[in-house]
């Protein structure tokens, strides 16, 4: 089974027959390169041009997250399965502006749900959250009212703005947490979540790659320069089902305490044990499986993306209503 890598150190990568050889100060590995399914690197890497023509070969991307931890690119390998018919199908969900509002409407209603269903979640085991699921729930009724993407973005951030009030009481206060801080994160909670939607952007975006969809092309957010926005669209399902729940589990367990990040200024970011720590809960909520409802069988979080990316190809293709992931559980 392949599994993604994530490089922590500086290293060296270069390619060894079929196996690409890691080499850092104090390790050295040959890994298959059957096994690679992506390749995060946290630390200062080198690749020789042998060892990107062969990860490109076998379609495999590589993320790049800069000292502070968080994404700065992708090295995207050329698509290996085009197709013009879906590209034009894209293209026209998207210059259709009814048919664009309706797969941002259904993106917005999937991520609020699963917004709710956290905080409802975590209300019955702690008081004072009745508060803040009115005012979610209050929020999604204007979602099939809006006219325009503007008001749809303003539903969306009213909605998350309501979320992350409530973290406090889901956390216990365990860190000060008063708005969210994106450009630089002032605190140890929205380094955490920064650190967490980069992992996650990148993560669909690998999963995007592996079907025929274009990820430049977006719904919610604004197709832009020199980014990937279908990655941003399908992200705000999955942060709530993937991201927000590991943070509150590593700081309610206190897996993840204020020695784990470095404050410079008014800047804070997670350290390299801390790093470490959130990484290993990542890749093991991405591998943990659950039993699907619709296809009767285990998968994983990670093959819930994919299965998203799916979903939104047939709709695309004209062949099934999209219908966005919610939680269950």
């Amino acid at each position: 089974m392949k599994r993604d890598y994530y490089i922590m150190s500086n290293a060296r990568i270069r390619r060894k027959d079929n196996t690409i050889l890691y080499e850092s100060e104090d390790n050295k590995k040959y890994i298959p390169i059957n096994d690679i399914n992506a390749i995060y690197c946290f630390g200062e890497v080198d690749f020789n041009s042998k060892a990107i023509n062969f990860l490109s070969e076998n379609n495999i991307t590589i993320h790049l997250f800069n000292y502070y931890g968080y994404y700065t690119g992708s090295f995207y390998p050329r698509e290996y399965l085009p197709s013009g018919f879906l590209l034009v199908k894209q293209v026209e969900k998207y210059t259709n502006y009814e048919e664009r509002m309706k797969i941002a409407k259904e993106i917005i209603k999937t991520a609020s749900f699963n917004i709710l269903k956290n905080v409802r979640y975590y209300s019955n085991r702690k008081d004072g959250l009745k508060d803040t699921i009115k005012k979610i729930e209050f929020e999604r009724e204007k979602i099939d009212d809006a006219g325009d993407i503007q008001t749809l973005m303003g539903i969306e951030g009213r909605i998350r703005d309501t979320y992350y009030s409530a973290f406090n009481i889901i956390t216990n206060g365990k860190f000060e947490f008063t708005k969210r801080q994106k450009n630089p994160p002032d605190n140890a909670m929205n380094a955490l979540i920064s650190f967490g939607n980069s992992l996650m952007y990148s993560t669909v975006l690998g999963e995007i790659y592996h079907t025929q969809l274009n990820p430049t092309i977006s719904y919610l957010h604004e197709p832009g320069v020199r980014r990937f926005s279908l990655s941003l669209d399908i992200s705000e399902i999955f942060k709530p089902i993937i991201v927000d729940r590991i943070i509150f589990s590593l700081i309610n367990e206190g897996s993840i305490k204020e020695s784990h990040f470095t404050k410079e200024l008014n800047f804070c970011h997670l350290n390299e044990t801390g790093k470490k720590i959130f990484l290993r809960e990542y890749n093991d909520k991405l591998q943990t499986t659950i039993k699907h409802r619709k296809l009767d069988r285990s998968v994983s979080y990670k093959t819930l993306i994919r299965l998203e990316c799916y979903r939104l190809v047939k709709h695309i293709a004209d062949i099934e209503e999209y219908e966005g992931f919610k939680m269950w559980w």
